[in-house]
């Protein structure tokens, strides 16, 4: 996901446009974890990844209909606000923050993580004594690099840069399959039909592919013609799930249950299309971090600024807190593939699944006529929902636990 109040400038954009900011917050760094989520539940967990993408997609159209019956509202939290008073945008703004700096510390632990695979023999030692080991080194040195982009006053270059998403998914997918069919690795592994105990992990994997709910409003309220807002969301939808299926079926069949969190940790380095992913994949997040941690930073510095702080002083002293927060986090738990399980269970499937249907349940309660039905569709999707979030959260709390 990729949350940014860059798009809020985009007043009266055409549809297109707003087709590519869609597919863009739905393209991020999910993309490669969804051979190993595949390899997690075994090729029946597919079946989940669809039913997934089928609910996100309804419940992105639940939040524009919110939009419609209450069209002052702006943003997710403003809507929360209109179903549940002060403490609804609380919840919201509660659940999106702490996304947001998981996201950031995800980032940081991908980014170890892959230039590890590139240098495996570097490390900082002192008289022979490790100090630190290549996955710690290359946390700091990510930090080192994010923290100047984040005391910048504007992401405009950086949104532009950022941007290519989609462009960075599609590489990804090609590069993938270059390397499976033209380098040798080939597509021999057959992989097993379900793996039960990993389901709860491959569900939350998959929550994580579709984690921008938050976004959408902002999109919406952007369009110039809102009503072909569906037909984006659609297609979005549907182009964003076709190529994380590509991604997880060639992944599977190319390394089985040897796939790693992170499919470039199985490329071999000596081929130039493998370091051609890896390399996207490494500059890629590194241009997103500072737009993801942007909202947490308005939100403090507006709090600060009242207490007469200088902006640039304020905003340099918060960035460089949120960036050493989730340098802390990613040393204690460079786990990338439970990180995001965590993610996915415990807050997609309450921003992308749960709340829109309450909010709109108790939105349009004054203008429904004969909805029973959805209304007892809403009711299952949001057990459903509650169910992954209480399942995926303890599979991905006892992973961490157990590989610390």
């Amino acid at each position: 996901m990729e949350y940014s109040d860059d798009i809020n400038g985009d007043v009266g954009v055409s549809s297109v446009h707003a087709c590519f900011n869609t597919l863009n917050s739905l393209s991020g760094v999910g993309i490669l974890a969804v051979p190993y989520a595949l390899a997690s539940g075994g090729w029946s967990s597919f079946l989940f990844f669809f039913l997934i993408g089928a609910t996100t997609w309804y419940t992105g159209l639940l939040l524009q209909r919110c939009l419609k019956l209450e069209p002052t509202t702006r943003s997710y939290p403003d809507i929360a606000y209109k179903a549940f008073g002060r403490k609804g945008r609380l919840l919201v703004s509660i659940f999106i923050y702490i996304e947001l700096y998981l996201v950031a510390t995800a980032i940081l632990i991908l980014e170890a993580d892959n230039m590890s695979h590139m240098f495996p023999h570097a490390a900082i030692r002192f008289r022979g004594c490790f100090i630190l080991d290549k996955k710690y080194l290359f946390i700091v040195v990510a930090s080192l690099i994010v923290v100047p982009t984040v005391w910048l006053e504007t992401h405009v270059f950086l949104s532009y840069i950022s941007a290519g998403g989609i462009l960075v998914s599609c590489i990804l997918v090609m590069s993938i399959f270059w390397i499976g069919d033209i380098e040798g690795v080939g597509f021999k592994n057959k992989g097993v039909l379900v793996n039960w105990p990993g389901i709860p992990t491959s569900v939350s994997l998959y929550l994580v592919c579709y984690t921008a709910h938050p976004v959408f409003p902002t999109i919406y309220n952007s369009m110039k013609n809102k009503n072909h807002f569906p037909k984006i969301l659609f297609i979005s939808f549907a182009l964003s799930s076709m190529i994380y299926g590509v991604m997880g079926i060639f992944g599977y069949l190319m390394y089985g249950e040897e796939v790693q969190s992170q499919i470039t940790l199985n490329l071999p380095t000596h081929k130039v299309s493998a370091v051609i992913a890896i390399s996207t994949t490494i500059v890629s997040p590194l241009t997103k971090y500072a737009l993801i941690i942007s909202p947490i930073m308005e939100a403090i510095n507006t709090r600060l600024m009242k207490a007469n702080y200088k902006r640039r002083s304020v905003r340099m002293l918060t960035g460089t807190g949120l960036v050493l927060g989730t340098i802390l986090v990613a040393l204690v738990v460079p786990l990338f593939g439970y990180v995001m399980s965590l993610i996915g269970a415990l807050l997609t499937s309450f921003t992308s699944i749960v709340f829109p249907c309450a909010i709109y349940l108790k939105i349009s309660k004054g203008y429904r006529r004969c909805m029973e039905f959805e209304s007892v569709v809403l009711v299952v999707i949001i057990a459903m929902g509650l169910v992954l979030m209480v399942t995926g959260t303890y599979s991905a709390i006892v992973g961490i636990i157990v590989h610390l």
